[in-house]
């Protein structure tokens, strides 16, 4: 497990004075706020982060450091992190998606069938992106209890009941 948490991203710039759109990943999309300072991935850039007012799909924010349109828009596509100690922590049925990035997938048989590659999300429930043991097409299973019945973090592995011939 990763110490670091992805709680949004940003889409680029919103206006001309600087500001710019921000997508967050919280449950509570406003709660982002809350975890300001954000870091990037590898830790070199930190930044606070001030909510200005929602705009479709996200939010307009403002960011330390960046004043102008130019800035924003060199930020596109930046990642944001919190340490996972400032996030809550789940109940035993849920999981933070850079939990099960990477994990083994099994069968109820045992059988392996691939690595979670990404989960993904597209408004009716998240989607676990498996790249498959054999050829390069991933596959996208629903992350459901019948179609994934265990997930064991400790050994690095959930075991799916895929639905029949996804794989």
């Amino acid at each position: 497990m990763t110490d670091l948490i992805c709680v949004g991203a940003l889409s680029g710039s919103y206006g001309v004075r600087g500001e710019v759109r921000l997508k967050s990943f919280c449950a509570i999309p406003e709660e982002i706020e809350d975890y300001s300072p954000l870091t990037s991935e590898d830790g070199k850039a930190t930044y606070t982060i001030t909510i200005t007012r929602p705009v479709k799909g996200g939010f307009a924010a403002r960011l330390s450091n960046v004043e102008t349109k130019e800035d924003a828009d060199a930020l596109k596509g930046l990642r944001l992190f919190t340490q996972r100690d400032r996030m809550p922590n789940l109940p035993d049925d849920e999981f933070y998606h850079a939990d099960l990035i990477g994990l083994k997938v099994f069968d109820t048989g045992g059988a392996p069938l691939g690595t979670i590659k990404t989960v993904q999300n597209h408004g009716a429930g998240d989607l676990l992106e498996i790249q498959p043991l054999h050829g390069s097409a991933t596959v996208l299973m629903p992350f459901t209890l019948a179609a994934v019945p265990t997930v064991d973090l400790d050994q690095g592995r959930i075991i799916a009941d895929p639905p029949e011939g996804l794989f």
